[in-house]
């Protein structure tokens, strides 16, 4: 396992270039492939391209928000004092791979963009306090834990199936979370995940002269935000710095904010969305910080992590914009389907997802550009619904591990590069699909 991952590592060093390059390079790929395989003239993907091009804008604002609340929640002192004391539980390398995988595994399962963030800064800090880790490989281990995700309680395409109203409701009809979420397939596959990722990066670790420790920089980099975002102001006593370093304005909000995260539980059930998450992290961050001028603090710093989720985003939203528009993305799915039956359906649609996900890394993108393919060939087979949806998920959570696109946040809070931690995610990728063959097949 060790020389599997020293080999995908040195290949990813070599060939994969940085995420924006292989969005273009991706760009490029889905346009002379709309116009060689489909009727669609250049004009017309360049239309597709175009009309897609902004498509995820809110979506980007949501994501860039998931970034800079995570890590602005993260930087209060109380939650960097719990950070310090689960730390503290590992006390050798070992320990502390073994903690951030289940760690992070666990909180993608109760929500992505939770585990997403907390994940990568739980990972930077257990490299601060074990001697001998290897950072790279820590925040690895931390995007390897996004894998439980999408069969989690925020998976997208369980709760938008689930949701009345939704793009494949007339064709597949509502889903609900009993059938895709709450089924013993997604507990088997889920348990395995968190059993087996830990034992596997355990024989992954480098050891000896291969261990690269955290760069100082970034540490002093933690200390000075930190430092800045709880130093009180001291300047003379005006009304505008009264209000600056108020906590009763910080309070009044936070009970605002959680105010209306009651209210909409109690109108619509425990659905938690991304817009949730990021009111909660910002209603949590607010009050834990105390004042408007730290949290400000906080997340100015946290802010400097959004340029590749800005820039990349509307190029993948181009690609998405080609492959539903020009019917890429149905010929795909349609070529692994020709050759299913009832008991390979849900594996041949996993792998179709997986392809699919180069090219529109995105759970909600893919119950879009796949369900119409999807849904009615396995009601035409004889396939559960629930199953096939679910085949979707996997095959979207699983390619993320080839796909650095929402590794993006992780390394933004990391100050690394995809080159650093991908090779250790292509070696997981294809561990992690034993167990999501089985699941759906066997299950």
């Amino acid at each position: 396992m060790k020389a599997l991952s020293n080999f995908f590592t040195t290949l990813v060093q070599r060939f994969l270039p940085d995420p924006f390059v292989f969005a273009l390079i991706l760009t490029i790929i889905l346009f002379l492939s709309g116009v060689i395989f489909t009727h669609h003239s250049p004009l017309d993907m360049v239309e597709f391209w175009g009309s897609g091009f902004w498509n995820l804008l809110a979506f980007a604002m949501q994501m860039s928000l998931v970034l800079v609340t995570g890590h602005a929640l993260a930087s209060s002192p109380l939650i960097r004092k719990w950070m310090v004391k689960l730390a503290g539980v590992a006390k050798t390398p070992v320990q502390g791979v073994i903690l951030v995988v289940v760690g992070s595994g666990i909180a993608c399962f109760i929500n992505w963009g939770f585990g997403l963030i907390v994940g990568a800064l739980f990972a930077k800090e257990v490299a601060k306090r074990i001697p001998g880790s290897d950072y790279r490989f820590l925040i690895a281990c931390a995007y390897i834990g996004f894998l439980t995700w999408h069969g989690g309680l925020s998976g997208s395409v369980p709760l938008v199936a689930a949701t009345p109203g939704n793009p494949m409701e007339k064709t597949a009809g509502l889903i609900p979370l009993t059938d895709t979420i709450f089924t013993s397939y997604n507990l088997f596959i889920t348990l395995a995940l968190l059993i087996v990722l830990p034992i596997m990066a355990k024989m992954m670790m480098p050891t000896g002269k291969d261990v690269l420790g955290i760069d100082p920089k970034l540490l002093a980099e933690d200390e000075v935000s930190a430092s800045t975002a709880m130093a009180p102001v001291e300047t003379k006593k005006t009304f505008a710095v009264s209000m600056e370093n108020s906590r009763l304005l910080s309070l009044v909000i936070s009970v605002l904010g959680y105010s209306y995260i009651v209210y909409y539980i109690v109108q619509n059930g425990f659905k938690i969305d991304i817009n949730t998450v990021n009111l909660l992290f910002f209603t949590t961050g607010l009050l834990l910080h105390g004042t408007p001028l730290s949290y400000m603090n906080a997340v100015t710093n946290a802010a400097k992590g959004t340029a590749g989720i800005l820039i990349q985003f509307p190029f993948y939203a181009g690609i998405q914009g080609m492959m539903e528009l020009s019917g890429l993305g149905g010929m795909i799915t349609n070529a692994f389907i020709s050759i299913s039956n009832p008991s390979t359906f849900p594996f041949f649609a996993f792998l179709s997802s997986g392809f699919v996900n180069f090219f529109v890394p995105s759970g909600g993108g893919h119950w879009v550009v796949q369900g119409p393919f999807i849904m009615p060939a396995a009601k035409e087979l004889g396939v559960d619904s629930g199953v096939a949806a679910m085949a979707i998920a996997y095959g979207e959570a699983w390619m993320n591990m080839a796909q650095p696109f929402w590794a993006l946040p992780a390394l933004a809070i990391a100050g690394l590069g995809a080159r650093d931690i991908m090779g250790y995610c292509v070696t997981t990728l294809l561990v992690s699909g034993v167990i999501f063959a089985v699941g759906l097949s066997f299950f």
